[in-house]
């Protein structure tokens, strides 16, 4: 840390920003000039039009100024030798470890909160005892260990700390076809798939990072815990009194740590907490309706905070979002779903409402061995032979809702973002009206040509890796995957980047695929992967770009420190992957194979006309004409609900199945709460403490876990307490009633049948 004063930026003036003339003498600006100098809808219920200033020295968004520091100290150590160290080695120990575990039963993910908590005291350490040598004119020990420094190695830690979704791939290949290519396919595959999306940041951050109206709310929680942990001042910190930041997360991070071993491990039926189901436990009416595990949850009770955060923590989450997300629960799963379950559709009464499992006429799990043909592809007598494929009335819904947003979305970025686009399109990335783009604007940005590069290098890997081996993928199938998920990525990011909830390409990129070549399996995925996780890590780039620029990371050590870091995580998962099915036996149970819908049987024989689940087809319409109501509502009465309606009314719901109401319904009365009532009644406090509160009780769990996990699960395969604790009612019986195994409501007496007579 140097001795110089932190910086605000430069004050604008006229010459800078001529549209600055319009502020008032009080500094203050109407709808209009709000809506022009951000180059965002007026109405965007972050906007804090009252207390605005003429941005200044301050956001206008208090969610933002009540987490990130509104000072930057352009001499502060970033990308020194301890945070490549550090950085380099968390980025091999974090993807290593999470794919070793992610084949392991009960699983268990480090998630990037757990690496932002247990680098800070390393990098302490590294500062208190390295040597202040230097090596080729660089100090392995500039003093201090810096926030900045901490930010990078956070990155580092986390940019592909999860198993990267094209491994998923390569096991399929392996178990289920027998195909078992070497080591330069796999490695083409992963990196192509990981970082070819990184291509379009250029373009992206002119759109999703810039603006101050792109807040990224998850992020805010980050800068919360970084500043936190650093002592940094907030913009927004104001003259509230009370105990520290820092005392507040110690104490709630205790706490959260400390109740999660009752719900995570001595008492589990606290968090799957279906009490009317313990009343009639072999009901299957009831366990239908307020089961928890195959039910709809609408026993809403929870004492477990790791099942109130699986959709992502409520105290980021704007509370009109969560609003959004929770009708389109309330009319979709509440009110739709036992409609069409109780009254037979699509033969619902012979399976759970609600499962991720796709079954056959007789109840049971598809066996899709029994329609390949020897080289993996589809064989249409074998189906016709054995039977058609049934969905969970909430997995058949989940379908027609990914429909209903795919549309919605491009929809409602046509309608309510054309302009804003327009405008950041022209705009440069030096003429923000923010304090944070400003005070970024003295940084030099990354080239075009770095991201060009980026483009060029894994279109070609991805080439080589669908030609030179028999991947049944056409070089065309490749493009138009990488067309759609370009396409999308500005519509999907604004959207994530003020909502927290991303929509998923996932279906869309099966159901295309599915028609356009259908029983090819292994084409599905590797289509599906490029099209949908391309956009899903070029958005996972921005939002850590969107991080960097609240923290100050200057962008050229941001995108190496991505870059590099992704290329060490692919290849290490792929090395721990390689060695798990080399020294465990029986790694991966072939009874239930990936993508059996769209990749085997094809979308054909499902959504077509005169097929089972052909209504949901209708649903692509519903996507295309739902959002030109509320914006014409929102046009004829500007100061009606209708302008906080979204698009995550249909993608906010994504999650289920698993998921149920017992992760939707208190998520959104716990958003309620403090993104509504709190954050309106008690603003100092929510300032002060709710994106502390965030940081604290998310990593207090994730902590939780691990601890239970490798001291109580792993150990002794996890025999201890299996006699005593975690063998007694409370941990049991949630699991053995008609809920737990997923008891329909018909039961089918062996060798009976349900469904069509032909198909």
């Amino acid at each position: 840390m140097t001795d110089q004063a932190p910086q605000y930026a430069p004050r604008a003036s006229h010459d800078d920003y001529p549209d600055m003339e319009k502020v008032s003498s009080e500094g203050k600006l109407d709808d209009a000039q709000i809506a022009e100098l951000t180059s965002t809808q007026f109405d965007d219920p972050n906007l804090d039009k009252e207390n605005i200033v003429a941005f200044d020295d301050e956001s206008p968004y208090p969610e933002v100024r009540s987490a990130v520091a509104n000072t930057d100290d352009p001499d502060m150590p970033v990308s020194t030798f301890r945070t490549w160290v550090i950085g380099l080695a968390w980025a091999i120990l974090l993807p290593g470890l999470n794919q070793f575990f992610f084949f392991r039963f009960p699983s268990v993910t480090i998630n990037g909160l757990v690496a932002q908590l247990l680098a800070f005291p390393i990098g302490r350490a590294a500062a208190a005892f390295l040597p202040n040598w230097k090596i080729f004119g660089v100090s392995i020990n500039p003093g201090p260990f810096t926030v900045k420094e901490h930010v990078l190695i956070t990155i580092m830690a986390t940019v592909g700390a999860q198993s990267a979704y094209a491994t998923d791939i390569i096991a399929v290949q392996r178990v289920y076809y027998n195909q078992i290519y070497n080591f330069s396919y796999q490695w083409f595959v992963v990196m192509s798939t990981q970082l070819i999306g990184f291509s379009i940041g250029g373009v992206a951050r002119r759109f999703l990072v810039a603006p101050p109206s792109m807040i990224w709310p998850i992020n805010l929680v980050n800068c919360a815990l970084f500043n936190t942990l650093h002592s940094q001042q907030y913009a927004g910190m104001g003259t509230r009194g009370g105990i520290s930041r820092e005392r507040f997360f110690v104490y709630a991070f205790l706490g959260s740590f400390t109740w999660y071993f009752v719900p995570g491990y001595l008492f589990q039926a606290l968090s799957y907490f279906s009490w009317v189901t313990w009343i009639r436990p072999e009901n299957t009416t009831i366990a239908q309706l307020f089961g928890y595990v195959h039910g709809m949850g609408m026993s809403v009770v929870t004492f477990d905070w790791s099942q109130i955060a699986y959709i992502g923590t409520p105290l980021a989450t704007p509370w009109w979002a969560e609003a959004n997300i929770f009708g389109g629960f309330v009319f979709f799963f509440w009110i739709l779903t036992p409609i069409l379950h109780f009254t037979n559709t699509w033969f619902a009464k012979y399976m759970p409402i609600s499962s991720r499992t796709s079954y056959d006429n007789t109840g049971h799990s598809y066996n899709v061995s029994r329609i390949l043909n020897p080289d993996s592809t589809f064989n249409l007598e074998e189906y016709k032979a054995y039977s058609p494929l049934f969905l969970s009335t909430t997995f058949a819904i989940s379908y027609g809702l990914s429909f209903a947003s795919i549309t919605a979305t491009l929809m409602h970025a046509f309608l309510y973002f054309r302009k804003q686009i327009w405008v950041q399109a022209r705009r440069s990335l030096h003429e923000q009206p923010d304090i944070h783009a400003r005070l970024m604007s003295r940084y030099p940005q990354v080239p075009e040509w770095w991201y060009l590069v980026i483009f060029l290098s894994m279109f070609a890997l991805g080439i080589i890796s669908i030609e030179v081996w028999p991947t049944q993928m056409p070089v065309w199938a490749f493009v138009l995957a990488l067309v759609i998920a370009f396409t999308y990525i500005i519509p999907i990011g604004m959207i994530q980047a003020i909502t927290n909830q991303q929509v998923g390409l996932n279906v869309i990129t099966e159901l295309i695929i599915g028609y356009a070549l259908p029983g090819r399996p292994v084409a599905m995925m590797m289509f599906k992967t490029w099209g949908y996780i391309t956009m899903a890590q070029a958005l996972n780039f921005t939002s850590d770009f969107k991080l960097g620029h609240y923290m100050k990371i200057p962008p050229r050590p941001m995108f190496f420190s991505q870059v590099f870091a992704t290329i060490v995580a692919g290849t290490v998962q792929l090395g721990v992957q390689a060695w798990m099915f080399t020294n465990i036996e029986g790694m991966c149970s072939p009874d239930q194979k990936d993508g059996i819908l769209p990749g085997v049987i094809g979308p054909k024989l499902q959504f077509s006309k005169g097929q089972t689940y052909y209504p949901l087809v209708f649903f692509f319409l519903i996507g295309t004409i739902a959002p030109v109501i509320p914006w014409f509502m929102s046009k004829r009465y500007p100061n009606s609900f209708f302008k906080y309606i979204k698009p995550v009314i249909f993608n906010g719901t994504g999650l289920i199945p698993p998921a149920t109401a017992i992760n939707y319904v208190p998520w959104a009365a716990v958003g309620f709460i403090f993104q509504y009532v709190i954050r309106r009644r008690h603003f100092s406090w929510w300032t002060k403490y709710n994106y502390v509160l965030a940081a604290a009780l998310d990593s207090g769990v994730a902590v939780s876990i691990l601890v239970i996990f490798f001291c109580l699960q792993f150990p002794q395969n996890g025999a201890i307490g299996l006699n005593t604790i975690q063998a007694w009612w409370g941990n049991t019986f949630t699991f053995e009633t008609a809920d737990g195994r997923g008891a329909p409501i018909i039961s089918l007496a062996d060798g009976q049948k349900f469904g069509p007579t032909s198909w």
